[in-house]
C-alpha cells in the first residue's frame, strides 16, 4: 500500500469509527486518533467475520465500508461491555 493508500485508510477509518462510535453512544468519549483506530480495527474484524480473511481487505467497494462498519460496532461492543460490564 502507497502513502494515498495509507491517507485514504486512515480518512476513511476516522469515518468508519466516528459513524460506529455515534451509534454505539460512545462518541463523547472518543477522539480522533481513536476514531481512526476502531475503523481500521473494524476493518479487520469485518473482514474476518464476513468470511473473507484479511485478505478480503484487498478490494475498497461498498461491501468493504460495510464489513468495516459492522466491525467497528462490533469492537465498540465489546470495549462496552469489557467496560461497564454490559453492552449498550
Amino acid at each position: 500500500m502507497g502513502f494515498l493508500g495509507w491517507i485514504i485508510a486512515i480518512v476513511v477509518g476516522g469515518i468508519i469509527g466516528w459513524l460506529a462510535s455515534m451509534v454505539m453512544n460512545r462518541d463523547a468519549s472518543m477522539g480522533i486518533f481513536w476514531n481512526i483506530v476502531v475503523g481500521i480495527v473494524g476493518a479487520i474484524i469485518g473482514a474476518l467475520v464476513g468470511g473473507g480473511g484479511v485478505a478480503g481487505l484487498a478490494g475498497f467497494n461498498l461491501w468493504s465500508l460495510i464489513a468495516a462498519f459492522i466491525g467497528a460496532v462490533i469492537l465498540l461492543a465489546i470495549v462496552n461491555l469489557v467496560q461497564r460490564g454490559r453492552v449498550r
